[in-house]
C-alpha cells in the first residue's frame, strides 16, 4: 500500500519524516492555504499515485472537550470562509462548493482504522469530527467566535485539509486528515498556545499519525 501524507510547514515534515522510513510512505510539504494544499495533493497523486493520502500537522480546536495535543479526525470537511449563495441554487449550503458535495466525508475504512487506534491509543485522546478550512489563520477569540457561530459542531479549524480532501473527491483517492491541536483561540491571546506548542510540547505530538499508518499497512500485509 503506497501511503501518501501531506503537510503545510517544515516544523510538521521534519517532526514526520523522521517517523517513517519506507519508500511507500511519501511525506510531502505543500506549503500553507488551500491552493498549495491542493497543488501539492494534485502533485502527489500525479506523481506518486497513493493509495491512501492523510493530511497531517496541526490545528486550532473547538469544543470545552479538547486540550491541546488531542487529535481530530476528520469525519467530514468543508469550508469555513466559502459562500456561494443562492443565485443559481438555492440547495447550495454554507462551506459549500457549487457543484461539490456539502462536506467532504472522509474514507468510511480510513474513519474505522482511525476509531481502532482511537481505542487503543492511552497517551493521546482522539475525537472524530467536523474540520472546517480557510485561508485564515485563527489568533483572535473574536474570529473563532465567527466560524463556530456559523459551524458550531466543527471540532478544528485549519488552512488546507478541506482543499486536499476535495482533491482527493475530483480524483477518486481515500482521504483522511489528522489534526494535532495546537491551540484553543476561544482560551487564548495573541496565539500565545500556538507558539508555546512548537516551543514546548510539539515533541511527539505525531505519533498518533505514525501508529494509524502502521495500523493500515499491518491490514494489507494480512
Amino acid at each position: 500500500m503506497k501511503i501518501g501524507i501531506i503537510v503545510a510547514m517544515d516544523k510538521e515534515l521534519t517532526q514526520l519524516k523522521s517517523l517513517f522510513d519506507s519508500k511507500e510512505i511519501l511525506v510531502e510539504k505543500c506549503g500553507i492555504g488551500k491552493v498549495n494544499a491542493a497543488l501539492g495533493a494534485q502533485r502527489m497523486i500525479n506523481e506518486f499515485r497513493p493509495d491512501v493520502l492523510i493530511s497531517s500537522g496541526c490545528a486550532g480546536g473547538n469544543g470545552d472537550e479538547l486540550n491541546i495535543q488531542d487529535v481530530i479526525v476528520s469525519s467530514e470537511l468543508c469550508y469555513h470562509d466559502v459562500h456561494c449563495g443562492t443565485a443559481i441554487d438555492h440547495t447550495t449550503q454554507d462551506g459549500q462548493v457549487q457543484g461539490m458535495p456539502p462536506r467532504f466525508k472522509a474514507d468510511p475504512w480510513l474513519l474505522e482504522k482511525a476509531q481502532q487506534i482511537a481505542t487503543t491509543q492511552s497517551t493521546l485522546k482522539i475525537h472524530q469530527g467536523l474540520i472546517v478550512t480557510g485561508d485564515w489563520f485563527v489568533d483572535t477569540r473574536e474570529k473563532m467566535r465567527e466560524i463556530v457561530g456559523k459551524f458550531p459542531e466543527a471540532k478544528a479549524v485549519d488552512m488546507e485539509s478541506c482543499a486536499i480532501a476535495q482533491t482527493c473527491y475530483i480524483h477518486n483517492v481515500p482521504f483522511i486528515s489528522f489534526r494535532i491541536i495546537s491551540d484553543i483561540p476561544l482560551r487564548d491571546t495573541n496565539a500565545s498556545q500556538y507558539h508555546n506548542f512548537w516551543e514546548t510540547i510539539a515533541e511527539n505530538s505525531f505519533q498518533v499519525t505514525k501508529n494509524f499508518v502502521a495500523a493500515l499497512r499491518e491490514e494489507t500485509l494480512r
